[in-house]
């Protein structure tokens, strides 16, 4: 693993951060896309208030709406990250204490249609979870599919080192916001 420098992150957290940046932007219908730590921690965001700092586009995270146009910033519950990895720890922790209860194995994802969206929860690796925001009239199959490929691509650079150095981003960033009382 490449050491965070005082010049950025790292290449594997730039690496990541790539992934889900495409994720959100290729994919018709996501709204917002949040990685969370097996404790429930926030490790990284398709919100562009937390998310780290970009090389590949100024404006930040924009999202792409199921007709393929812009839309206004709406990232996620709330427009949270935070209130997204709040519900995707909670869905997570309850659909692994349904799976232990009737002993079919681990979990692999979780699919919610509401009326005026979607959720989708999908473990990464050591208990990490990809959590997905979809619009009401996403393709729940399509996201479902992408969000695989992310899985398989993210699982294994997503080490303790990792999640460490994308834990502390998180938490700077933070720290960062509440310091200028406005959001980055």
């Amino acid at each position: 693993m490449t050491a965070p420098s005082t010049f950025g992150p790292s290449s594997e957290a730039r690496n990541l951060h790539w992934l889900l940046t495409n994720l959100v932007e290729e994919v018709p219908g996501i709204l917002s896309v949040a990685v969370v730590s097996s404790d429930g921690l926030l490790l990284l965001s398709s919100d562009p208030d937390l998310a780290m700092a970009r090389t590949d586009s100024p404006e930040g995270a924009r999202t792409v709406g199921a007709s393929g146009a812009r839309a206004e910033k709406r990232t996620g519950p709330r427009g949270s990250a935070a209130d997204l990895a709040t519900v995707v720890s909670g869905i997570g922790s309850l659909t692994i204490g349904a799976a232990k209860l009737m002993d079919y194995g681990p979990v692999r994802h979780t699919m919610v249609a509401m009326d005026e969206g979607s959720l989708f929860v999908m473990s990464i690796s050591d208990g990490s979870l990809l959590g997905v925001h979809g619009s009401a009239d996403c393709d729940m199959s399509v996201v479902a599919y992408h969000m695989a490929l992310f899985v398989g691509r993210a699982g294994h650079v997503l080490t303790p080192e990792l999640r460490s150095e994308l834990r502390q981003s998180m938490e700077n960033k933070a720290l960062e916001s509440e310091s200028t009382g406005s959001p980055r």
